[in-house]
């Protein structure tokens, strides 16, 4: 069998291009987390204004753990190298997904997990991540649904009071 973190090293070079592309000064540690006693991120990245340690993980399945002792690591590193502690995933045929350590859901063991839902639905995505866009949700933009007139006459259909053409007539 080749080398069985092949897949993993080969995803955080994809990371470490795309945030060099994205304008970030990056490095990726070589071979976080046994190269050397002392637990490093697997990616470190700056832009001038922010700073990111992030330990990334990829999986073709679904959820993807981490070890707590791990993420006690990326803390403790980030707080000392002054950098935000972030957790990249990505699953396949998916983009980057990123989360503070904090936001993630703790299992009764201690360790941290990410499901592809979730990553989908609450990450932050690559390019709000590098700061190329910032997410704004439904309730941000204001849509409370349709105005109360629509709402009449929807419920004036309901009732037969109106035909289909005399409510779509309306609502033109």
């Amino acid at each position: 069998m080749a080398n069985s973190n092949a897949k993993g090293d080969r995803r955080e070079r994809e990371l470490v291009n795309a945030l060099d592309e994205a304008g970030f000064a990056v490095m990726r540690a070589p071979a976080s987390g046994s190269a050397t006693e002392r637990e490093l991120p697997d990616v470190l990245a700056g832009d001038g204004d922010v700073f990111y340690a992030v330990e990334a993980k990829s999986s073709s399945g679904d959820p993807i753990y981490l070890d707590g002792e791990e993420v006690e690591a990326l803390l403790f590193f980030a707080r000392n190298f002054g950098a935000k502690p972030r957790i990249g995933v990505r699953f396949d045929r998916e983009d980057w997904f990123f989360f503070h350590p904090g936001d993630l859901h703790v299992t009764d063991g201690g360790n941290y997990r990410v499901k592809k839902e979730t990553a989908l639905s609450e990450g932050t995505d690559f390019e709000e991540f590098v700061g190329h866009s910032e997410k704004v949700t439904l309730a941000e933009v204001g849509d409370a649904g349709p105005d109360q007139a629509t709402l009449d006459v929807l419920s004036a259909f309901e009732r037969g009071d109106l035909s289909k053409e005399e409510a779509a007539e309306m609502l033109e």
